[in-house]
């Protein structure tokens, strides 16, 4: 059964999409079956999927709003060999109409639970704002995946950003989880950035991941050719990092299975 991730950070520019999409491409390579959902009306991660968001057919809208059938939503086997449900600005129409409907902080978790057997790993790129769509992420997730910069404002982000979730927890969601906090755009040379990275060390401990995705030119390129970075550049400093840090997430999750086996 698949382990749905909510990729979220209310700052935005943070790398939420390019994390969805390069981690969702990289544990595909390692032939997990993984599904990408992009309910951010942005369509970003659509199109850095080398789907083209302007002539997607069914969206997380018709998902959301219209119910449709899954199969008739997902686009399969997309460029990263991830499937996809995309995204553009239909959805920024879905969170409107989920106010008329009952129950519709849960209409994600409902259309999510006939096929998350199908998947190992199901992500949910949110918008970079706490609305009906990114309460729908986080109550259909286990967890949430957190990419942030090592900065000043981040810090002051991220401290409104556990509130949130524990808030959330607390009323939709009471096993949601903090999947990790994950350092991008990261330059070593950056005072700053290191003081900043060993405070969230000391805060969240082993919630921190290891791996940290560098600045790296390659990964700004990537979406514009339609290709998650690995199948742009896989020999880029940014494609190693993703490849990394989706073995280091599987190494976390064997652990996990095995604790829960051996208790």
């Amino acid at each position: 059964m698949a382990r749905i991730i909510a990729v979220a950070n209310q700052k935005g520019g943070v790398g939420k999409t390019t994390t969805s999409v390069n981690l969702a491409a990289s544990l595909a390579a390692t032939k997990r079956k993984v599904l990408l959902i992009d309910l951010d009306p942005q369509g970003n991660a659509t199109m850095g999927s080398g789907v083209d968001k302007y002539e997607a057919e069914n969206t997380a809208y018709e998902l959301l709003v219209e119910e449709k059938p899954f199969d008739d939503v997902v686009v399969r086997n997309t460029v990263g060999k991830y499937d996809l449900v995309a995204g553009n600005g239909d959805v920024t129409a879905a969170e409107i109409k989920l106010m008329e409907f009952f129950a519709r902080e849960i209409r994600l978790r409902n259309a999510l639970s006939a096929i998350r057997d199908q998947y190992d790993y199901i992500f949910i790129d949110c918008p970079p704002s706490l609305n009906m769509l990114t309460v729908n992420a986080m109550s259909a997730a286990d967890s949430v995946l957190v990419p942030m910069q090592c900065e000043y404002y981040a810090l002051e982000g991220i401290t409104a950003l556990m509130d949130t979730i524990s808030k959330l927890a607390a009323m939709v969601n009471p096993g949601l989880a903090i999947e990790g906090i994950l350092r991008t755009m990261y330059d070593p040379r950056n005072r700053l950035a290191n003081d900043v990275s060993d405070q969230l060390k000391q805060h969240f401990g082993d919630k921190v991941y290891r791996t940290v995705i560098p600045r790296n030119i390659r990964l700004a390129e990537a979406p514009s050719f339609g290709a998650p970075a690995m199948y742009y550049d896989k020999g880029s400093a940014g494609a190693k990092a993703y490849l990394a840090l989706a073995g280091e997430m599987i190494r976390r999750s064997e652990q996990h299975n095995k604790k829960i086996t051996q208790a």
